[in-house]
C-alpha cells in the first residue's frame, strides 16, 4: 500500500469509522521512512514487537468515529500484513544482519558464540 493514508482507508472499511481515525496509527508504523527511504525501513516497526509498542503508544484500543472500540494491535498487524504478507518477530527481521565490531565493541560478551 506504500502511504499511510491508504492504510487508513483501509482501517476504515476493516473496523469502521474514518480514514482519520487510523492515521496517527499508520504515520507510527512508517514513521522510519524519514530515515531509511526504501523497504528496509520496515525492519523496525514492522513485526510483532512494533504491534505491542504501538499498543504501549497508543493504549490496548481506539475509539473510532462510529464510537467503536478498535483493538490497535488488529489496525497494526493488518497495516503489516497488508504491507508484507505476514508478521515476522523481532528476531525475524534481525536474522539476517551480521554483527558489526561497532556493536559491541565496548560491552562484554553475553554468549560464548565465537561470531561475535
Amino acid at each position: 500500500m506504500a502511504h499511510p493514508f491508504y492504510h487508513a482507508k483501509s482501517s476504515a472499511k476493516k473496523f469502521g469509522g474514518t480514514a482519520d481515525d487510523y492515521i496517527k496509527l499508520h504515520q507510527f508504523l512508517d514513521q522510519s521512512k524519514a530515515h531509511i527511504a526504501d523497504a528496509r525501513h520496515r525492519m523496525w516497526l514492522h513485526n510483532a514487537a512494533g504491534c505491542f509498542l504501538g499498543e504501549q503508544v497508543f493504549g490496548v484500543t481506539i475509539k473510532n468515529s462510529d464510537n467503536k472500540d478498535v483493538p490497535v494491535r488488529a489496525i497494526l498487524e493488518t497495516h503489516i500484513l497488508e504491507d508484507l504478507g505476514w508478521i515476522p518477530s523481532l528476531s525475524e527481521c534481525f536474522q539476517s544482519m551480521e554483527i558489526q565490531d561497532w556493536m559491541h565493541q565496548k560491552s562484554k560478551r553475553l554468549s560464548q558464540n565465537k561470531t561475535l
